[in-house]
């Protein structure tokens, strides 16, 4: 249970794909203009990333170490493709948005980082929880920044929700600041970085802040047993 937690807190915190590992910085900066489109990236991501691992660790028995890299890359490649697929044929207005980004998930680093450093060398379950977790890392940073950009850059939250990724979707849809003009600096690209370096701030200081805490708790903790 110690491991599953390790690969829970590693795939939200410590090794996040982006806060911690700095990457698939592209996808992140380009979509996130809105909450909407961070989340379809986001599960679009963990789909693959799931899929890909489970494959990796079952079928890793069976490829020689020699050709294993080009068959990992071969599969996300098969995989992104299915989803490339199935994302026009049901959600397509979404598919329109996000466009060029979700074929270009073949290139994302972390993917294929994971199933390298970790699906091909652990047992299925541990493997599908690492994709999970770094799944779901990956989705709560492309929402959190989406939305960020999106409430002070339009005053809503979520819009387009039930046009892109469909009508059960439309109870996120949010007007949080009614007749906004919006700051259209966070809109484009520029923006992007302004909150990813925030982000990225704030994680290191919230860090060192809990370090500080444990810190203190242990002297004290050290004070009071040497009476």
């Amino acid at each position: 249970m110690s491991d599953y937690r390790k690969i829970f807190a590693d795939g939200f915190w410590n090794n996040n794909v982006v806060l911690g590992q700095s990457l698939a910085l592209c996808p992140l900066l380009a979509v996130t203009t809105s909450a909407t489109n961070g989340l379809g990236l986001g599960l679009a991501s963990l789909v693959v990333m799931v899929a890909a691992n489970v494959l990796a660790s079952l079928f890793n028995p069976l490829i020689s170490r020699a050709v294993r890299i080009p068959v990992n890359i071969l599969m996300i490649a098969t995989l992104v493709t299915i989803t490339d697929l199935l994302l026009n044929a049901w959600l397509h207005p979404l598919h329109k948005v996000l466009g060029l980004f979700i074929p270009l998930i073949v290139t994302n680093c972390a993917i294929l980082g994971r199933v390298e450093s970790f699906a091909s060398r652990n047992a299925i379950l541990p493997a599908a929880a690492d994709g999970l977790a770094m799944g779901l890392g990956f989705t709560w940073v492309l929402v959190l920044m989406g939305g960020i950009r999106e409430l002070f850059g339009a005053g809503t939250l979520f819009a387009n929700a039930s046009l892109l990724l469909g009508k059960h979707f439309a109870f996120l849809e949010m007007v949080i600041i009614p007749d906004y003009r919006g700051i259209l600096l966070l809109i484009l690209p520029p923006g992007g970085f302004l909150i990813l370096g925030g982000m990225l701030s704030a994680k290191r200081l919230l860090e060192q802040h809990i370090a500080a805490r444990k810190a203190a708790k242990n002297k004290l903790v050290t004070a009071v047993e040497g009476g």
